[in-house]
């Protein structure tokens, strides 16, 4: 269930604060098909089963990119933003892959508001970690700390 906000006064007393969790979902290999397509990145690791199976993973791995622009799919689970007028993502001030993400996998997204503050032009900048947990790992696959800009 998301964490919902409906004012920037809200998203600002939130600083510090865990975020809940986003739903699991699996990562298939047709998606990591389709965003080898897309980024004409078709390295066996991600593309090849047969090969892969005997690699250092013991199966196909999804690319980190592709992990990381899973974020966009959780934060709307993790955060709801009710009366927002618009948001925008402003960019990322770290990100790390601690973890490989394996085809059949299923992950989600964990959030924690690190920071917010108000903007200049009337808006609020809050600066999310999104961790992106592999079920059944110790370790989180992405680390991502994503800076938002709401307008309420």
């Amino acid at each position: 269930m998301a964490t919902t906000f409906d004012s920037a006064d809200a998203v600002l007393a939130a600083a510090g604060q865990q975020l809940g969790s986003s739903e699991w979902m699996t990562m298939t290999q047709e998606r990591i098909d389709t965003f080898a397509d897309a980024t004409d990145d078709h390295q066996w690791i991600h593309v090849d089963p047969k090969r892969a199976a005997e690699g250092p993973f013991g199966a196909t791995i999804a690319h980190g990119y592709l992990t990381l622009s899973l974020v966009s799919r959780f934060l709307p689970e993790i955060v709801a933003l009710e009366k927002l007028r618009m948001g925008v993502n402003y960019g990322c001030e770290k990100v790390r892959f601690p973890n490989a993400v394996k085809a059949g996998a299923r992950i989600r997204g964990h959030g924690e508001m690190l920071s917010a503050e108000a903007t200049k032009d009337g808006g609020v900048q809050a600066v999310i970690r999104v961790t992106v947990e592999v079920e059944g790992e110790e370790r989180p696959a992405c680390v991502a700390d994503t800076i938002s800009r709401y307008y309420f």
